[in-house]
């Protein structure tokens, strides 16, 4: 027997070969017989109809949304800010979203930050397919971006976009997307909150927001953003763009937030002709009023938008809006009090910042002339007329 052989065998015998260290377990032996059980029954029908009826909804609004919804692969070497670019910098997949068909021209809307600083993009559809997309258009201040591929497979169509007026908080809402590169996935929640707002993009000018935002408990996690929020006709009713976390996370906590479908509505199809979006513009630097700084700051009114800075050669400025003059501290934070307060836009009541941003950014666009109506600082109310720019 040659030495390989003999290993071979020794391997076996040692497979085989009881172990000295082992206790053997005795046989088990037979107990009684335990008496039959019948399984528990099913739940009536009358029960479980409902249930089943939803469950229903959601497999056909899935097979039919879901060729709509695409992931994209983002590929771009990307350096620090203000950082001399390098030649010949190896490519390499830095990034990964969701998106959806939103015409029958191959256009797909996403977000911005999941394009941002690309320079490739590959779109991957429900069936496996695969297409490199051009960027089209991008408006980092709604975080919406429009990218385009040549060629669609077979059996995809564009997403709708809902045209009701409001959303309603309880409504259902089913999200579709690929987090963690998990690809079409749906989760379903509801509408947990209306007119939310974001932190928007800094410029020379002031820190801006993204209004009108839509909340959700529906789970959205890094991935899904870009990918559509639906309600139960599979209408589009938000883009997911963000989700709310706690220190040290980066996954769902139970709260996210969707760019609303009539900020879809007005932006995308101005990105898809013209690349880029025009966002109306006062002017101001504004801090909300409510009771208590009111009272702290000893301002007239308890309720709206204290000016607190006119940009020069702005609408506002040309309108004549006047600013603070008088340093005041509040929170630790120096503010000049003393400028006129907006209470009212077009005869609509305007409680704080967030809510007058949000009204014009929905009902308005550049060159349109708004009345605002105003609590000056010697208490007497005014209206003045102003004529809307685009941000600088």
């Amino acid at each position: 027997m040659s030495a390989f052989q003999t290993q071979v065998a020794l391997m076996a015998t040692a497979q085989t070969a009881p172990q000295a260290t082992a206790t053997t377990r005795p046989p088990m032996t037979p107990g009684p017989i335990l008496p039959a059980i019948a399984p528990q029954p099913t739940l009536a029908p009358a029960l479980t109809d409902v249930v089943e009826r939803q469950e229903q909804l959601l497999i056909e609004l899935y097979q039919r949304a879901s060729p709509a919804v695409v992931s994209i692969d983002v590929v771009g070497g990307r350096l620090p800010p203000n950082h001399p670019p390098i030649p010949g910098l190896p490519e390499r997949r830095s990034g990964q979203g969701s998106g959806f068909l939103f015409d029958d021209q191959g256009h797909i809307v996403t977000n911005h930050h999941v394009v941002e600083g690309a320079t490739r993009l590959q779109v991957r559809f429900f069936d496996g397919t695969t297409a490199l997309a051009d960027l089209i258009g991008v408006d980092p201040h709604s975080d919406l971006a429009v990218i385009r591929v040549l060629e669609l497979p077979p059996g995809v169509a564009p997403l709708n976009l809902s045209t009701a007026a409001e959303l309603a908080v309880g409504q259902t809402a089913i999200a579709i997307g690929s987090p963690f590169g998990e690809q079409n996935t749906l989760t379903v929640g509801v509408i947990s909150g209306l007119g939310r707002t974001l932190r928007g993009p800094s410029r020379a000018f002031g820190n801006y927001s993204i209004p009108n935002i839509v909340q959700t408990d529906a789970a959205i996690n890094p991935g899904n953003s870009g990918g559509p929020l639906l309600n139960v006709r599979g209408e589009v009713v938000g883009v997911n763009t963000a989700i709310a976390v706690s220190q040290g996370s980066n996954s769902f906590e139970g709260i996210g937030y969707a760019v609303p479908a009539h900020t879809v509505a007005r932006v995308v199809p101005t990105l898809i002709t013209a690349g880029h979006y025009d966002h109306p513009w006062m002017g101001i630097s504004m801090y909300s009023v409510d009771a208590l700084n009111a009272d702290l700051l000893e301002l007239a009114v308890g309720r709206g938008v204290l000016i607190l800075d006119v940009h020069p050669g702005s609408p506002a400025y040309q309108a004549g809006l006047r600013a603070g003059d008088i340093p005041r501290e509040l929170d630790g934070r120096t503010m000049r009090v003393g400028g006129d307060i907006i209470i009212a836009m077009n005869g609509h009541p305007v409680a704080d910042s967030d809510q007058l941003v949000g009204l014009i950014e929905r009902y308005h666009s550049v060159d349109d002339t708004i009345t605002l109506s105003l609590v000056q600082p010697d208490g007497s109310q005014a209206e003045v007329e102003l004529t809307l720019e685009a941000r600088p």
